[in-house]
């Protein structure tokens, strides 16, 4: 089923298609255009180093907030910003993308699939990471896993901590976005998008893991 809206569809959600596709301009327009300033700062930090500028903790500080804005703008490109079915994403981006945001925190990412996915596939396997990721609030290791169409996650730590309303809310298809907080918006993005192909998540958990299935 193609996630392309149409003009007068209503999803189960409740909410149009229409005003949601404008959420998601709405996101490539802010990731576009922060993109742009980000890498301005980052390529006029490295001439002031090529310039003489000595290293120090607060060099090291400011380059490394840098790259951490850099990786996390797209990451928000690819998981918020609007996807077709026609679009490719390959698997080395996305394992950059997720080393790149992932690589030096507390909790480590693992994309498993060899092949390429379509990019609404990519979209909707980064918003389950995120959503995995705020149940572990002591970091961890997320593993993500798709065989055939069936994709799953595992999140995996010493701390699980699961929050009622937004996995509530994933499982609610007519549940208002606006109940949720800021901090649990991937929540509502994963429902919806999965709604769009006629698809829920499945979430479990235990003391020590979390997980997240679906198929797309």
């Amino acid at each position: 089923m193609s996630d392309k809206a149409h003009s007068t569809a209503i999803d189960p959600t409740g909410q149009s298609e229409p005003l949601k596709d404008t959420a998601s301009l709405l996101a490539s327009r802010i990731c576009h255009d922060l993109i742009s300033p980000i890498g301005a700062i980052s390529n006029g930090l490295e001439l002031l180093v090529m310039s003489g500028l000595q290293p120090s903790p607060e060099l090291t500080l400011i380059e490394e907030s840098i790259a951490n804005a850099n990786a996390r703008v797209r990451l928000f490109r690819v998981a918020f910003s609007a996807a077709s079915a026609g679009q490719r994403m390959a698997r080395g981006d996305i394992v950059k993308l997720l080393g790149d945001c992932y690589g030096i925190g507390r909790i480590q990412v693992s994309w498993e699939p060899t092949a390429d996915v379509c990019r609404v596939e990519a979209k909707i396997a980064l918003l389950a990471v995120m959503c995995l990721e705020v149940a572990l609030p002591a970091g961890g290791r997320i593993v993500v896993r798709c065989d055939r169409g069936q994709w799953q996650l595992q999140a995996y730590g010493t701390k699980i901590r699961i929050e009622p309303a937004p996995w509530a809310f994933l499982r609610s298809p007519t549940a208002d976005a606006g109940e949720l907080a800021p901090a649990y918006i991937q929540f509502a993005l994963l429902r919806d998008a999965l709604a769009q192909l006629g698809k829920t998540a499945q979430a479990g958990h235990s003391d020590s893991a979390a997980s997240l299935r679906y198929d797309v």
